[in-house]
């Protein structure tokens, strides 16, 4: 690679980057709508895969019916982001009004049926959706019905990786505690909290290099990253995929994955929340946990790379089932994460390090503290979809809850019932 070739390289939390999932529906009955190239058409009429508008850009996904908005440069302040994430989202629904369709926030649709309703991007980049489609049948919950947050933190060097990759690692399982999205698929309640994780698990199952436990394996260096990270996939999926069309780090499907190609890594765990508030709220308070540990603050760096896989695999596991109510019963990990006590559940531990974040006057509280406030009272918008939505909601109910959802992504406000 040249110097010319070479991405930018900002320090750790110099820079952030936020993508942002959202699906097409239309606006009358809710179901999905695979209209989304209808927004990449230039004004020659050409078709396009993405749409730049200075500091932001839209671009296409795997599906037809799912649109992502991101920051297309690191931004030096996640507090300014919410509003101008809002106004992109209120200049696609004018957009989509025009064919009866409008932007619906969260994690999964409630009652999409993938089988039936999936439609492929086709234009560029399709022989990339095609080998994704050919190999691991993308026609299912984990693959076309699920919306994300993507958040990328920058590193410069070996150093900075290690000490992000290692507490990105200790953060990433209680995130779905946090930010859980998803109880409803197939038009009832799941009995997962985050259920869009619960399906993305097993997403490519039949090659177990390429998730591994979700939860990465600890590493030290970008040459140890590529030899038992990278290398076991590509050569896993080799025979698959002759001609190396998938051969490129986005291919690793655990939960947090280094992206060299911008010397970033990007967390994957954290569900569409209902508007760009709460979205950047729950950011926030993750990079403040992971910025607390990457500066040694409450645990030294080798203590943090200790911790076993499997153990934070479990705690994973057990907040992608539970929420905030899963019970987090190891006395080692908490103490790297400062809490005073052996034993406690996610939202009481997420309570501790939101405490931790008002005592920092540089991380803007008062911009998060309406989002954060509502899920530290009134728990995930997991929680609250399913309080709304009732034990045994019909078809009926679960429309008039996710019509309020995308009412609070047009408004960007939070959702606290009907």
């Amino acid at each position: 690679m040249s110097d010319e070739d070479e991405p930018v390289r900002l320090h750790a939390f110099k820079g952030y980057g936020i993508e942002l999932e959202y699906m097409i529906v239309d606006r009358d009955s809710l179901a999905v709508r695979p209209i989304a190239d209808r927004l990449f058409v230039d004004d020659a009429g050409a078709q396009r895969n993405e749409v730049e508008r200075g500091l932001f850009g839209w671009s296409n996904e795997l599906v037809m019916h799912v649109i992502e908005v991101k920051n297309q440069r690191p931004i030096t302040s996640l507090a300014m982001l919410p509003d101008a994430f809002h106004d992109e989202v209120q200049q696609i629904n004018k957009r989509l009004a025009a064919h009866h369709a409008r932007l619906m926030p969260t994690a999964m649709h409630p009652w999409m049926d993938p089988l039936a309703e999936t439609r492929l991007w086709p234009h560029d980049n399709g022989p990339i959706y095609q080998a994704y489609d050919r190999i691991f049948d993308t026609k299912g919950h984990g693959w076309a019905n699920l919306q994300s947050m993507h958040i990328n933190l920058p590193f410069a060097g070996d150093a900075e990786f290690a000490r992000l990759h290692a507490a990105i690692r200790l953060i990433l399982p209680i995130l779905p505690a946090l930010a859980a999205s998803s109880p409803v698929a197939d038009g009832a309640l799941t009995g997962w909290a985050d259920y869009r994780m619960r399906v993305y698990w097993d997403n490519a199952s039949q090659f177990p290099s390429i998730s591994g436990m979700v939860v990465p394996e600890t590493i030290t260096s970008r040459e140890a990253y590529e030899q038992r990270i990278l290398a076991p996939m590509y050569r896993d999926i080799a025979s698959q995929d002759p001609d190396g069309v998938l051969r490129h780090e986005w291919l690793n499907s655990r939960g947090a994955i280094a992206r060299f190609d911008r010397n970033a890594i990007e967390i994957r765990v954290v569900d569409t929340q209902e508007c760009p508030r709460a979205d950047i709220a729950v950011a926030a308070a993750a990079c403040a946990a992971v910025r607390t540990l990457y500066r040694e603050s409450t645990a030294p760096l080798v203590a943090q790379q200790e911790v076993t896989t499997a153990a934070l695999a479990g705690m994973l596991e057990a907040c992608i089932r539970d929420g905030e109510s899963a019970v987090i019963s190891h006395a080692p990990y908490l103490a790297l994460l400062g809490y005073p006590g052996d034993e406690c559940s996610a939202h009481q531990l997420w309570r501790h390090l939101i405490d931790a974040m008002r005592r920092d006057d540089s991380l803007h509280m008062a911009v998060w503290s309406e989002p954060l406030e509502t899920y530290l009272e009134q728990g995930s918008l997991s929680t609250r979809i399913r309080r709304a939505a009732g034990d045994k909601p019909g078809r009926t109910r679960l429309k008039a809850v996710y019509e309020e959802l995308c009412d609070c992504l047009e408004q960007n406000r939070m959702f606290t019932g009907l």
